[in-house]
């Protein structure tokens, strides 16, 4: 029983015309718990359910942590999450809502990591937000779906944070034949550290996160996102934290769908930096979604 939903692939007539290309949208979303995160967590969360486990424990910036939350209450396992103080009051909500115990306890995910890990014992899964094959495997099946449905494409446009849909998306098109098709892997300033470590020619990590998507809050991409960048075709791009909320106002206007900052990184690459997209004839762009997003939030951050 998969706890993900197949989501929609639509084609953008807005960002089409914006881009000079096909724009085509792979609605994540759409998922149970507001975000792609659902597909790697939720096979995670049902392979340690059989393996016998009795409690799960997950550090997260918002998103990872819903997603343990919700599967969690699917399966009548309880969970934990631990979130760091960046965390908006709106995610630690919609945690609890789900039935999750909430710890908040650091300045950045990497801080809430450490203490959810002293939490673990031998009846303990611990969900790792993005660094964990598991996952990966499962966030792949976004473009099984996608090629099942006979789309075409030359380029992927995603979000970067500890680079676990990044894994995911490569993994997706490995299996599918098309390793040759390249990322635009999209970063906010601010929580850059895929390109800062491209930069540095090392996987190094960022001494604090300043952006306001802190979704992609992890001061260090994971090992397999930084490999890809050196032996896959990656584009990095670093957009600016107005860039991504303008995104997410422009999309809620067009499409009727609220995402949070950290997906408005992918989508303002094709609102704000249309020309980086009209080299291509087809772009799917991944639209990660993100339940942790107010519309107020928003209008507050594009005044500010």
């Amino acid at each position: 029983m998969a706890l993900h939903h197949e989501t929609p692939l639509l084609e953008s007539r807005p960002l089409s015309l914006k881009a000079g290309c096909v724009v085509q949208l792979k609605m994540e979303a759409l998922q149970p718990s507001g975000s792609f995160k659902i597909r790697g967590i939720g096979a995670a969360c049902e392979r340690h359910a059989r393996n016998g486990k009795r409690r799960f424990v997950s550090s997260s910036g918002g998103n990872a942590g819903l997603a343990v939350a919700y599967a969690g209450r699917r399966l009548a396992i309880p969970a934990t999450v631990f979130v760091p103080e960046t965390t908006t009051e709106r995610a630690r909500a919609l945690i609890r809502q789900e039935g999750a115990e909430l710890v908040v306890h650091g300045a950045s995910w990497q801080e809430a990591n450490e203490r959810a890990l002293e939490a673990v014992d031998a009846e303990t899964a611990f969900i790792h937000p993005f660094d964990d094959p598991i996952l990966w495997e499962g966030h792949a099946t976004m473009i099984d779906e996608v090629v099942t449905a006979g789309a075409a494409f030359d380029a992927v446009v995603l979000s970067v944070g500890g680079g676990g849909l990044m894994a995911g998306v490569a993994e997706g098109l490995a299996r599918n034949g098309m390793q040759d098709v390249p990322i635009v892997a999209v970063e906010t300033g601010g929580a850059a550290s895929l390109a800062a470590s491209i930069k540095a020619g090392r996987r190094v990590e960022l001494p604090g996160i300043t952006s306001i998507a802190t979704s992609l809050g992890a001061r260090r991409v994971c090992e397999r996102a930084f490999e890809l960048a050196r032996s896959y075709p990656v584009e990095s791009v670093v957009v600016s934290d107005r860039d991504a909320v303008g995104a997410c106002i422009g999309f809620l206007d067009d499409h009727r769908v609220l995402v949070e900052p950290a997906c408005g990184a992918a989508l303002s690459v094709a609102y704000a930096y249309p020309e980086r997209l009209s080299k291509y004839e087809r772009v799917l762009i991944i639209v990660c979604g993100g339940a942790t997003a107010t519309v107020r939030q928003l209008l507050e951050w594009r005044e500010s």
